[in-house]
């Protein structure tokens, strides 16, 4: 039972309605050829609904991705699991099974639709998560990075980002669990491993010889 006051439900009802109608006609029309007008109309709200719950289109869609950011936080256990029993790829196995039931939504954020605002909030989001976990992990063990914890954060969140970007899409073949167990592999083994080659054949691996 929803012990929540009415008000508190009419407003998440109304939000869901704005952001759901601003997700439909992004990419129905893009983002740039929609109006407030457009948006009030589908969400059926009038125009002073609407600012009072964000001050423009582009208010409204970086709601978006913080509304997305509270749903994963479903997604901590998983990240403390995987901290006890190593790197089990659960938490971004989670993230692409989000974006598969949210898939309109990723869609609109990760093609970067309006000025990138809201991709690069959503990226910036998952960087700080990435690299709080990996100096917890680092700190846990008493490993000393070999490679500045904020560059790996962000050469992570990039391949994860855009690899969601093209899965989201459709047509990869490859399911949540699929692409996760790769990425995983790919993380533990690298990319040398992963192309089948000996780290002596790996490309501009004679530079690094004396």
């Amino acid at each position: 039972m929803d012990t929540k006051p009415a008000g508190d439900r009419r407003v998440r009802r109304t939000r869901a309605a704005l952001r759901r109608a601003l997700v439909e006609l992004t990419l129905e029309k893009g983002f740039q050829a929609i109006t407030v007008e457009d948006i009030t109309e589908r969400a059926d709200v009038g125009r002073a609904t609407f600012y009072a719950h964000c001050r423009d289109k582009e208010d409204l869609l970086v709601g978006i991705v913080r509304d997305l950011a509270e749903d994963r936080e479903r997604l901590l256990p998983a990240v403390r699991q995987a901290h006890a029993q190593g790197f089990t790829g659960l938490p971004v196995k989670y993230i692409f099974e989000h974006a598969e039931q949210e898939r309109p939504v990723y869609q609109v954020i990760l093609r970067g639709e309006g000025d990138g605002r809201a991709l690069r909030e959503f990226t910036e989001l998952i960087r700080r998560r990435a690299e709080a976990a990996f100096r917890d992990r680092a700190a846990q063990l008493g490993a000393t990075p070999r490679i500045p914890l904020d560059l790996v954060a962000r050469a992570w969140t990039g391949e994860l980002v855009g690899l969601l970007s093209w899965w989201v899409e459709g047509g990869t073949g490859y399911s949540a669990a699929e692409i996760t167990a790769h990425l995983r592999d790919l993380s533990v083994y690298g990319r040398v491993w992963a192309t089948g080659l000996a780290p002596s054949d790996a490309p501009g691996a004679l530079d690094l010889v004396p």
